[in-house]
């Protein structure tokens, strides 16, 4: 390399004397327009440094002129929701269930807030759609055990089905009539296929006749004569297609001979009279709902 200026023949430009295989760099200077701008990114980086906390520090970084971040722009939105939240948790206290019914932003806020407890603490056994499934009920269809107005349904979760820890609980229990020795083989037979007959499916008509009577001295107290169940005392109809642990033969002798009994938490100490009422209010509301 020359100390000497060298120009370049073809272009008649100045080189920087750097030379590469015996390529020359000419020594072109920037435009002017890209400089400017060079030079404004460089001040608008220094400013932005000055007004937006940017410079890491050793426990933090600088605050900025502004102290304004995104992260604190987020706590400030989550504080205004969580504001306008217990407002209407607050009404949502207050208010009676029917009064909630009759106000769409309370009726919208309780469903909304029911469909999310209902997935966090009783999808687990009712479904995900509560539908229910073998000895646990579906809440979709008008078939209730304990009732299905918005009242009851309320009291039912607040204080479950045969939970000891609740002494307002809901409780019925059917006998074992035939570990008991209530019933025989042969009655507790005959008893299921009356019921089948209740039911609207295939009998034995004669074996079915026999059965309606020891049905109606044992059986008719809870379930009626008709089978169309009693929701005060717990026990399911048994004239339709709706079945709890089964509708086959099978399943009508077993529950005859050994009942199963169901078990539902007393929700109301676990997540307290508020979030209860917005699940009664969400379970009302799934299509069952008297």
């Amino acid at each position: 390399m020359s100390d000497e200026r060298q120009i370049d023949e073809l272009s008649g430009v100045e080189t920087t004397g750097h030379e590469w295989d015996g390529i020359k760099e000419l020594n072109n200077p920037l435009p002017r327009w890209w400089l400017w701008i060079f030079y404004a990114t460089i001040a608008f980086s220094i400013g932005y440094m000055v007004w937006f906390p940017a410079i890491p520090l050793l426990n933090g970084n600088t605050p900025g002129l502004s102290g304004e971040t995104n992260r604190g722009k987020l706590q400030e939105e989550l504080a205004a929701v969580a504001q306008q939240r217990d407002g209407m948790y607050a009404k949502l206290e207050a208010a009676s269930l029917d009064e909630i019914r009759q106000d769409p932003d309370m009726l919208r806020f309780a469903v909304a807030g029911g469909e999310s407890l209902f997935k966090v603490n009783c999808s687990q056994c009712h479904g995900s759609g509560a539908q229910g499934g073998p000895g646990y009920p579906n809440l979709n269809d008008d078939d209730w055990i304990w009732g299905g107005e918005l009242e009851i349904i309320l009291d039912t979760i607040a204080h479950g089905v045969r939970a000891e820890e609740d002494d307002d609980t809901r409780f019925g229990e059917m006998p074992a009539f035939g570990r008991d020795e209530f019933l025989d083989g042969a009655q507790i037979n005959q008893v299921a296929e009356f019921v089948l007959k209740l039911s609207g499916q295939p009998h034995d008509s004669a074996a079915a006749d026999q059965g309606q009577t020891i049905f109606e001295d044992e059986c008719s107290a809870c379930h009626g004569n008709d089978g169309q169940g009693d929701p005060v005392a717990g026990a399911p109809a048994l004239n339709d297609a709706l079945w709890l642990y089964g509708g086959s033969k099978a399943d009508i002798v077993a529950q005859v001979n050994l009942p199963k009994h169901g078990v539902m938490p007393a929700w109301e100490p676990r997540l307290g009279s508020l979030a209860v009422k917005q699940l009664a209010v969400y379970v009302h509301g799934l299509g069952g709902g008297q």
